[in-house]
């Protein structure tokens, strides 16, 4: 699960055997002559139970783990370490909304096929593997998770819009972008007070993942004013918010989280990690009035995921590659999955019984983890991202919208966005 909060990160306490500071970036020997292996993530990856598992089985190695609750502040310390020349954990975790900006210095991270240990060819979905491989062929990161996308949505206020309410019923109405708003617009003139969607930032931004070619090209030039497909995105994303589709809450504010309780919206774009966000937010009193479907407008995309890097500030790389290498492996992405719900990214994992046999008894026990798989293996490849991608997305493009949402002409906040994100990108 990946959300972007600001907040202040705290070093997590180093063992007291450790002889090592909070924040050193290499390896140490314990008291009892251990080599100390520190790594570095954020939100839950599902690790802490597989740490335990790795100590017992190489008795040599400590592992201490700083862990902050939100991706911001944790990769804030990592860009400014990497600034700084010191102070990185020997394993960096990295959220895909950050990878351009890590790529932009790969020259910084070591690369794995050369230190790692051999691992099996097509671990990994082949995208996942492209997005963390420099333009010189190195691989700077093991992937982790991914984030699917499929729609979930409110089963009793469709049926009260007198709108198909069971998963096969709503494909069509999720078959394309087109059919999605057209819906809407039956919705909200059979149910008046209740909104189609959330945010419009949410909905255009699974939008803007399916795109070919997103904020920049391939050669790392902003095509934000020249790419047809963002303008007609945005042009139709501001037009449902004119008809009313729109909640106008902003996403993973007080409100957004009141509006799953209180019933404020019918739709949600809803990658994998999102079904937990659903369910803790809605509260137990809409269980069951929730479901999910594999159907997704123009086909699906990815939202979410996350990398282990082994930077070259540490100093005991090669045992930190082979952690890395051992944590991203498909026996235990799915012992992270069942720990967390953290959906795996290697090709064995995605057809392990144990995923797909998993349901969901929120959703009315839907086999989630067989359709999010399935719309995993529908992602033939991950958008490009530029350097500023991700600041733009959610610094320009995001707060654009909703100033829309709050009055502003379609047009000049398209222009405000278009402005901002040539002021990033500089």
């Amino acid at each position: 699960m990946r959300h972007r909060w600001v907040s202040v990160l705290i070093c997590a306490a180093v063992s007291a055997t450790a002889t090592t500071a909070c924040g050193s970036g290499g390896a140490a020997q314990t008291a009892d002559g251990k080599t100390e292996l520190t790594i570095a993530t954020f939100n839950e990856f599902g690790y802490e139970e597989l740490f335990k598992e790795y100590e017992a089985a190489h008795s040599d190695i400590k592992i201490t783990q700083r862990k902050t609750g939100q991706g911001q502040p944790h990769h804030q310390n990592l860009f400014t370490k990497l600034g700084a020349g010191s102070g990185l954990a020997d394993i960096e975790g990295v959220e895909e909304g950050y990878l351009s900006q890590v790529m932009s210095k790969s020259g910084q991270f070591n690369d794995l096929k050369e230190i790692g240990p051999k691992v099996e060819d097509g671990r990994w979905l082949q995208w996942k593997t492209d997005a963390i491989t420099s333009k010189d062929g190195k691989l700077i990161g093991y992937g982790t998770d991914i984030g699917p996308l499929a729609m979930c949505y409110r089963k009793d206020l469709f049926a009260q819009a007198g709108l198909p309410s069971d998963p096969e019923g709503v494909k069509a109405l999720f078959a394309t972008w087109d059919s999605y708003f057209a819906a809407g617009d039956q919705f909200i003139a059979k149910v008046p007070g209740v909104a189609w969607f959330d945010s419009a930032a949410q909905v255009y931004n699974a939008m803007h993942n399916q795109l070919e070619t997103g904020y920049y090209d391939k050669s790392d030039k902003l095509v934000v004013d020249t790419n047809a497909d963002i303008k007609k995105d945005w042009n139709t994303v501001t037009a449902a918010v004119a008809k009313g589709q729109s909640a106008r809450l902003a996403a993973f504010s007080p409100e957004w989280n009141t509006g799953f309780k209180l019933g404020k919206f019918a739709t949600k774009t809803c990658p994998s990690w999102m079904l937990g966000v659903v369910e803790t937010q809605a509260g137990p009193e809409n269980k069951g009035k929730w479901a999910v479907t594999d159907a997704f407008p123009n086909g699906g995309g990815n939202w979410g995921g996350s990398y282990l890097t082994v930077p070259k500030q540490s100093k005991n790389a090669q045992k930190a590659a082979e952690l890395a290498a051992w944590l991203t492996a498909p026996e235990q992405q799915i012992k992270a999955f069942k720990a967390k719900g953290t959906f795996p990214s290697q090709v064995k994992a995605l057809d392990a019984p144990e995923l797909l046999e998993q349901t969901n008894a929120y959703f009315g026990d839907v086999k989630a983890g067989a359709l999010f798989a399935t719309q995993a293996k529908k992602i033939k490849a991950a958008q490009y991202k530029g350097p500023a991608d991700g600041q733009i997305q959610e610094t320009v493009f995001s707060p654009a919208l909703q100033s829309v949402e709050q009055g502003k002409n379609s047009e000049e906040a398209w222009k405000a966005a278009v402005e901002g994100a040539q002021k990033a990108a500089k």
